[in-house]
């Protein structure tokens, strides 16, 4: 090969390009980008960048100048000609390459037919954190639609600079649904405890404008809630519409890649983290995994698999694991959570506070979940590990 080509200049580029050259891969790495920020770290969006402990620079992977990369930024990719090996550009500039690796990631899913009203805000981006923290105060009325992980965070960090008034809704019966009712219930207590009213079990049924700006959210229980201030976290969706008449199979929107991530279909493409969907051994199915580590690490493999010959590839089998930082808890869990059916609550004390959830598939231990237990789940990851080795 000579010239590799990173379409998606999130961490999963990022950490492509670096794993491409620690391979000893010689030729040319043209990463590709449609925001003109260098790759920058996520996860401080919601959390130390909105915060104000942290600034925007300090977010920048930073990326030595003997990877010798060639940044394509400001430029979404458009459309892939797998035939001419070529990935066409939104200006109509053609990028050969000889391999292909598609980071493209995903972007904050949007409310339909949104009122055309000022206020409204999304959080995935540098530039999208910069316009949210711009438009808060302390005297902001806030509702955040989406109890998720950023609904959840944002929610915490705006209480620490002092906003006043900052509701929660979401359509579940507890935040963060994915750590199961245990967690959720008592992720409930803590932002209550901190000032932030839920409203849980009901949908949005409209807004309210005045002046040209939101002023408020219409539940679908009747009840409606003031705002001059909403953010939408309603999940995420894969940037794969440059991908439309590729050939390339795609599942609920994700590249479908083999245990290889090598795109199904292909010799010379891969893709890795939130793009990409693959077989995990526990899943039973192809799934797709929206974690940082998941990320870092499918990059890695993916890249040293392009240059691989295919009988030398390796598997990409990982145990997942995820944190959030709630006022002064640091929630982490490890384990593929999204199949179990069952939560245990093993150990907690409500006074520091801690805790620590086990996540079963019928008898088998899947994974946990801790508050301020760093040791603990530590003591998982290594455990849901070496059971992952045995099952594959």
């Amino acid at each position: 090969m000579e010239q590799i080509v990173i379409v998606g200049g999130g961490l999963a580029g990022h950490r492509a390009a670096e794993a491409l050259r620690k391979a000893g891969f010689g030729g040319a790495v043209v990463l590709v980008g449609d925001e003109t920020h260098r790759p920058y770290d996520r996860p401080p969006l919601s959390k130390q960048l909105l915060a104000g402990s942290m600034t925007a620079d300090e977010t920048l992977y930073r990326v030595s100048a003997d990877a010798n990369v060639t940044w394509t930024l400001g430029q979404a990719a458009v459309s892939l000609d797998r035939d001419r090996q070529v990935v066409r550009l939104a200006d109509g500039t053609e990028v050969p390459y000889d391999g292909l690796m598609i980071t493209t990631g995903r972007r904050a899913r949007s409310w339909p037919e949104l009122p055309e009203l000022e206020g409204f805000h999304v959080l995935r981006s540098l530039d999208d954190a910069a316009g949210f923290r711009e438009a808060v105060s302390s005297t902001s009325r806030v509702v955040i639609v989406g109890a998720g992980f950023i609904g959840c965070e944002v929610a915490a960090t705006l209480r620490g600079l002092g906003v006043t008034e900052v509701a929660v809704v979401d359509i579940a019966p507890f935040p963060m649904p994915v750590l199961g009712a245990e967690v959720g219930k008592r992720a409930i207590t803590l932002h209550e405890q901190n000032g932030v009213r839920f409203f849980l079990s009901t949908s949005v049924s409209g807004f309210a404008g005045q002046g040209g700006r939101v002023s408020g959210v219409d539940l679908a229980d009747g009840r409606s809630l003031p705002a001059d201030v909403v953010l939408l976290a309603l999940g995420s969706a894969p940037n794969t519409e440059w991908l439309e008449g590729s050939g390339l199979e795609l599942l609920d929107g994700a590249v479908l890649c083999d245990e290889h991530c090598v795109a199904v279909g292909t010799s010379n493409i891969v893709a890795a983290g939130d793009v990409a969907a693959w077989p995990h051994p526990q899943a039973g199915r192809p799934i797709c995994i929206e974690h940082w580590a998941i990320a870092r690490d499918m990059a890695a493999t993916a890249a040293t698999n392009l240059l691989a010959d295919p009988g030398g590839r390796a598997s990409f089998a990982t145990v997942p694991t995820f944190w959030s930082d709630q006022y002064s808890v640091k929630m982490k869990s490890a384990g593929l959570l999204a199949v179990a059916d069952r939560f245990e609550v093993v150990e907690e004390d409500t006074e520091k506070p801690s805790l620590v959830v086990e996540a079963f598939r019928g008898q088998e231990l899947i994974g946990a979940i801790v508050f301020n237990k760093n040791k603990a789940i530590i003591g998982y990851q290594r455990a849901l590990a070496g059971q992952l080795a045995g099952a594959r």
